[in-house]
This record gives C-alpha cells, structure tokens and sequence, in this order.
C-alpha cells in the first residue's frame, strides 16, 4: 500500500494535468467541489501540521537570522514579481487578483520535499514554511490590499479571517494531534500524503471547470505568467541568500522555499472571494511549480555530483 501511495504522491504533477483536462472538457464533473473548497484546503493544512514538531519552533528561535532572511525574501520577492508580471501583462483585475494572491500566499508544503530532494537544508526549509504560513493571516490579506486594494474590492478582515480558519487553525490542529496523539500519528500519517494529493488533485480541477469558458482565451497567457513568476522567484531568491552571505545549501533552499507557493490557498481565496478566473494562476502555478522544482532538484544534485569528481584527490607524503 505503501509503494502505491508514494507512486501516486511521485505522480502529482501528471494527476493534476490530467484533472485539469477533464475539467476543462467535462466542466459539470467537478464543479461540485467549489462548496467544500475551503474544507479540502483546510485538510492539506492539517497533514503539514501533523508534521511539524515543537522542535521546528525552537529551531526558528536558535537561528532567526536565516529564517528571517528566508521569509523577508518570500514576502517581498514573490509580491513584487506578481505586481511587475500584471503590470507588463496588462492584466484586467479578475486575472491581476489571482497572480496576485499566488505572489502574496507563504510556501508551499511541496518546498520541503524538493528542498530534500535538492539537498538543500531540509530544517530551513521547513522553518520557513511554517514561518510564512503562521504569518499568512496577517501578512498575505495586508499585502493583497496594499498591491491591489486601488483597483478591487478587497475585505482584509473577511479574508483574514479566512486564512486563519482554513490554514493557521489546521495547521495548530496537526502539531497539537502530533504532541499529544503520538500514537494516533504514526497511524494516520501513512496515508495523509494521498489525502492531501486527492484534495489538490480535486481542488484544481474544480478551479478549471469553473472557468473553463475563460481558460480557452487566456489559458497561454496566464501559463506563461506563471512560469516566469515561479523562475524570477527562484532566481532572484536564491541571488538574496547569496547576497545576504548564505552558502550554497542554504541559497538554493532559499530559491526553492520562496520559488514554490501554496497556490492551493491562493486558488481557495480567489474562489471565495473573486472569480473562479481569478483562481487559474493558482491552479496553474499548482502543476507548474511541481516540475520547475523537481527540474531545480535534479539540477542541483548533478552539479552537486560533478563538483565532487573535480575536487583533486588529497595529497599523501610519503
């Protein structure tokens, strides 16, 4: 059961592609789910705070300065590009809000994962995850108002509001099931990966058959948006670490962390509070950023690997 779930865990990016299609051509299947869209995102939330231990506080508290560094890059970076990328585009606002919430929304859990997979420093990256997403209710609605408040209506505190039901209090949940329920844990998590793929998978089919109609007409456009906003963040991430003196485990980390959002959240908020058009970048952004950061993992281990057959073999006196 085990190798079926992580074969359908390793297969995320090609599920949702292929939901993404039969919403596009079957929009009635999946348009049921746009009422439990909150309740499926909250569940993705819960899974990542069953992971998380009391541990992964006191680390952010013994090295603050590179967790600071990590979710000021996120924080600024990705809303900054978001902005750029609908000014250049021309975007109407239906479309502008959505890249915009991708730009403002924390990292995405996924980060972890490639962030192993990469060999980067797996402690920081889950510090920053967790960072960014404790700070979401107050951060993501107070920087979606300021970037696009002049040309939308936009609620701060329905939103806020929001964000703590349906990503901070899951995740508290999750941490606190996995302090106090040790036992209960190490039952359920086996198979919270699938149930978290399931509620993704499902979530961006939902967005795409709610828009299907508009996602002929701007399907390219917001594709090309999406990759170009998921390279600048992992580009320019990874230049602040550099810059910020980071090595290069921690730099490219960095990348990955602010390179890779939870578009899940930003499509739930999009959905709740806009349009479903609004929600496309995030549905897109949800298969891309998968196969950007696992072309960036396997980049990095092949670099990692030349580097260390071109390193000189150690000299020995005789």
């Amino acid at each position: 059961m085990q190798k079926i779930i992580k074969k359908i865990v390793d297969n995320l990016a090609l599920l949702v592609v292929a939901i993404g299609i039969l919403g596009a051509w079957r929009p009635e299947t999946l348009t049921w789910v746009g009422p439990y869209v909150s309740w499926m995102l909250g569940v993705v939330m819960f899974g990542m705070g069953m992971t998380l231990k009391v541990e992964d506080f006191k680390r952010v508290l013994q090295h603050p300065k590179e967790v600071a560094i990590g979710v000021g890059a996120q924080f600024i970076i990705m809303p900054l590009v978001a902005l750029a990328l609908v000014k250049v585009f021309a975007l109407p606002p239906e479309l502008a809000i959505g890249v915009i919430l991708v730009g403002t929304c924390p990292g995405g859990t996924a980060s972890n994962v490639i962030a192993y997979l990469a060999k980067g420093d797996v402690a920081l990256s889950v510090s920053m995850t967790m960072t960014t997403t404790l700070l979401a209710p107050i951060v993501t609605p107070a920087l979606t108002y300021f970037l696009a408040g002049a040309w939308i209506d936009i609620s701060f505190t329905a939103m806020m509001i929001s964000i703590a039901q349906m990503v901070l209090a899951p995740v508290i949940l999750g941490l606190l099931v996995h302090h106090f329920m040790a036992d209960t844990t190490k039952k359920i998590m086996p198979a919270m990966p699938l149930v978290s793929v399931v509620c993704i998978v499902l979530l961006v089919g939902c967005v795409v058959a709610l828009s299907a109609s508009k996602l002929a007409t701007v399907g390219l456009t917001m594709a090309a948006i999406v990759i170009l906003h998921n390279a600048f963040g992992l580009a320019l991430g990874f230049t602040a670490a550099k810059l910020l003196h980071m090595d290069a485990r921690k730099a490219r980390t960095v990348a990955i962390e602010v390179g890779m959002q939870n578009s899940g959240m930003a499509a739930s908020l999009a959905v709740m509070y806009f349009n479903p058009a609004a929600a496309l970048p995030g549905a897109i952004f949800s298969v891309w950023h998968n196969v950007s950061g696992s072309l960036v993992a396997n980049f990095c281990v092949r670099r990692d690997n030349r580097e260390a057959q071109e390193e000189p073999a150690p000299a020995y006196n005789n």
